[in-house]
């Protein structure tokens, strides 16, 4: 089968996350045994063709001229190569294929970005653009068949005008190398590995740690990942607890895994994820995780079993609660730690990418009876 995949970035740009991890390592296990291409935008220092994993990449445009450029391309050249299937990837910005591409296809939805994000995020007149393109997801993509990445997310698409029948749930998974309890640092060490972005709240995790510290002396946090660190950098600058915070910046994966394999608790204070790749990824290191309960989030974590879920959203101080809570009860510690151990070996990318290309092929095998067209 020749697969296509339209995305906003690779899993290579500066700037990938969830998302990019996400489609990566479908793309690259189905690049085993088929042609797969990947179109998406370009960052500095990029090439533009390259091959990533058995995975063709194009790069095109920047943040937004890349679906532009996706239309142009495809109309102009990528048709001709007479792809099976088209995979229309959808950060918030959806690349409008069902204006252009006549092929099989299927859409993949992390979340809705919404309205408080995009304003959050981007400059205004950027921000009512995008927010008004996600607005018309549900009358564009009437008929394409949906993958999402976790029960609350499935809800709230549904809530938003996509019918039920059409989705399907693909969970992520992680691919540790070697998952499992790490050793933990002398000290109670918090963690937040992942991408630094507004909507990710991590200004409310430095002001719980401020009450945790006030608790637990001995405490210390730790923030990394990819993104602009400056906002925090003012926030923690000059503070009395300037010591006891390190913002590592963009780690390599095993500097990653050794952080979250030292922490004592996981801590995610985001508005709102698809599901949240990092905190699987901290479960398989025995790292119970914190989250408010948001969509996605309240599916990675199992209230009280393999973290903690905060109630309600935004409330700084139940953060901080729930955070004491685990640093100070051992007990409580080691039974989350066993039970996210088991929680995060009961998912596999390569069963996800097997549900993936079954409805890959049943997309294709609706199709089979029509005219083939552009």
């Amino acid at each position: 089968m020749k697969i296509l995949f339209f995305n906003w970035r690779d899993i290579t740009s500066p700037l990938a996350g969830g998302a990019e991890v996400y489609l990566h390592e479908i793309a690259r296990r189905l690049a085993k045994s088929h042609k797969v291409v990947l179109y998406c935008g370009k960052y500095e220092g990029c090439k533009e063709e390259d091959e990533l994993d058995g995975i063709r990449v194009i790069r095109r445009g920047g943040a937004f001229s890349l679906y532009f450029h996706a239309a142009f391309d495809y109309l102009a050249t990528l048709r001709k190569e007479n792809f099976d299937i088209v995979i229309d990837s959808i950060n918030g910005v959806p690349f409008f294929t069902p204006l252009f591409v006549r092929r099989p296809k299927v859409a993949i939805i992390y979340h809705l970005v919404k309205k408080d994000i995009f304003f959050r995020e981007l400059p205004l007149p950027l921000a009512v653009i995008a927010w008004l393109a996600e607005r018309a997801i549900p009358f564009l993509y009437g008929k394409v068949p949906m993958v999402t990445d976790s029960p609350s997310s499935m809800q709230e698409l549904i809530e938003f005008g996509i019918s039920e029948e059409r989705m399907n749930i693909i969970y992520s998974a992680t691919e540790h190398a070697a998952p499992g309890h790490g050793v933990k640092s002398e000290k109670p060490l918090i963690a937040y590995v992942g991408r630094v972005k507004q909507y990710k709240q991590l200004d409310h995790l430095l002001q719980a740690f401020k009450v945790v510290k006030g608790e637990i002396p001995g405490a210390e946090l730790i923030i990394a990942g990819r993104g602009d660190f400056s906002e925090l950098r003012k926030l923690v600058n000059g503070s009395e607890l300037s010591s006891c915070i390190t913002l590592a910046g963009e780690v390599a994966d095993r500097e990653k895994l050794e952080i979250i394999k030292k922490a004592w608790v996981f801590v995610t204070p985001s508005m709102k994820e698809g599901w949240g790749i990092t905190v699987l990824e901290a479960n398989a290191c025995g790292t119970p995780a914190i989250a408010y309960d948001v969509p996605g989030l309240r599916d990675s974590i199992k209230d009280r079993e393999t973290g903690f879920l905060i109630r309600p959203p935004r409330d700084i101080e139940k953060l901080a609660d729930g955070i004491v809570e685990v640093l100070t009860d051992s007990e409580l510690r080691q039974e989350l730690s066993r039970n996210a151990l088991e929680w995060s070996s009961s998912f596999s990318w390569d069963q996800s990418t097997a549900k993936f290309m079954a409805i890959l092929q049943s997309s294709v095998q609706r199709c089979r009876n029509q005219p083939a067209r552009a």
